[in-house]
Formats: structure tokens, sequence, C-alpha cells
């Protein structure tokens, strides 16, 4: 669905990737994994083309970005940046109908396989009962379950998300990480997602990408590298890996072990 090849990325004299050569395939939820300023939003910025790499390219479907037309690629990819601002006072529903933007190809007005869908996005983030209210008056969380559903309601095979479960409560975040994994199970979408979380990145994603924040990384599938050996150099600061109720669980190690 989504490839790199030999993708270089920078900040400043920094080098954050270096010839990244990557593939993320239907079904597949891969969870980008690194410390702050590794590199994962600049990656999910450039994957969703809204970077130019420095060195390299990334493709989605086998075509690379560069010129692409925006409301194709949109039908296509669709991306939760980390943060956003919101100057206007639309009502939530007209924020998520926002995303049935690129198949307006020939109409002005949405229709009603937009409200359909939109709705339907609403109810499984838990928020159909907001879809009145203004978006300035919902709390961090309600909002960023909101910017979920409207990248559902875009019915994209790619989906780019920027730590999702940011602002969550914990029910909200173990609701919205299984509907992930249900999409890419069920529907066979493509999910690449940043996360902070280890215990929750390990129980849905099937594959981790770890940026090592000097242009290293390392690939595959998340029993394969989400050891804590590897995630202790990644993060930092030593991993222990537990396991309880048939689950691991992560927790941090002795600092003193580095």
């Amino acid at each position: 669905m989504i490839e790199t090849f030999s993708l270089t990325l920078r900040a400043g004299e920094r080098t954050l990737v270096d010839a990244l050569s990557w593939k993320a395939s239907p079904g597949q939820l891969w969870c980008i994994i690194g410390r702050n300023g590794a590199g994962k939003s600049t990656l999910l910025r450039t994957l969703a083309g809204l970077r130019t790499p420095d060195g390299g390219r990334a493709a989605i479907a086998g075509r690379t970005l560069d010129g692409r037309d925006a409301a194709a690629l949109a039908r296509e990819r669709s991306f939760l940046a980390q943060s956003r601002n919101d100057a206007f006072a639309y009502r939530v529903i007209e924020t998520v109908l926002m995303a049935r933007h690129p198949y307006h190809a020939d109409r002005y007005w949405e229709g009603s396989d937009d409200h359909f869908a939109a709705q339907q996005a609403l109810e499984a983030l838990d928020v159909l009962h907001l879809a009145q209210r203004d978006v300035r008056t919902l709390s961090g969380g309600e909002r960023q379950r909101v910017a979920i559903a409207a990248l559902l309601a875009q019915d994209t095979p790619l989906m780019l998300l920027d730590e999702p479960a940011n602002a969550l409560d914990l029910a909200h975040q173990v609701s919205a990480m299984r509907l992930l994994a249900r999409l890419c199970r069920e529907q066979r979408k493509t999910v690449v997602m940043v996360g902070h979380d280890l215990n929750l990145a390990h129980s849905v994603a099937t594959n981790a990408l770890l940026l090592m924040g000097d242009g290293g990384w390392l690939a595959g599938s998340a029993e394969e590298v989400m050891q804590p050996p590897t995630l202790g150099r990644c993060l930092g600061h030593p991993i222990d890996m537990l396991r309880h109720g048939g689950r691991t669980v992560f927790i941090a190690g002795d600092a003193t072990a580095i």
C-alpha cells in the first residue's frame, strides 16, 4: 500500500532517518516508535505527502507522491495530525462531513451517503451525541475522537495517525486501538501510527518501525522488533517485559542499568 525507497529525512544538520526502505501492506497495522525528536512526526508527514524527502522517495499504491492531485491523494490516504486549532464555530457533524470533500467532484453539497458515513464514524468513536456541538466547546479527548471519526468518514485504504491515543481516557484509548485493528483485519486497511505507549502498541500492532534518533531504524513484526534490549536502545532507557494473564506488559527498567 505504501513503500519507501532509500528515504532520508533531515532536520538541520541532523539526519533523522537514513536510507529507509520499507513497506506497509493491506491488513497491517504499523506503530512507529522512538524517543522525542527522533523524526516520527516528520516521517509521517512525509508519508502523507506533506513534506518533501531530503533523499529517496515514498510511493502509495506504486505511485510516487510528487505532483499528485490533492483530491486524488485524499481518496487514497487520510492523515491525523498531532495537534489542531479550531478557529471557527463548526458543529461536530460539519467537521466530520468536511472529510467527505474528496468525493465531491461533481457536486457541491453533501449527499445522504456522506451524512451516513459521518454518522457511522461518529457512532464508532462514541461521539454521535455531540454531533450538534460547537467543536470549540469540546474537551481535548472529545475533540480527538471527532478527529479520528473524520478519518473514518474519509474512508481511505491508508490511514496515517500521529499519536491517535493523545488526550483519550483509558477506555477510549483501548476502544480506538481496537477499532483500528479491526479495520485492518476486516477491511484490509493499512494503518501507520505514531505512539508512545508500548503496551497499547503491542496489543494491536502487527508490525513496528523503530527510529533510533541517529538515522538508524529497525522494521519488522511487532513480536520480533519490540524486545526489551532493542526498545531500550531505541528509547534511551532500560525496558523490562513481563507476562501477565497471557498478555505482554512493558515497564520502565532500572535506569542505573544504562
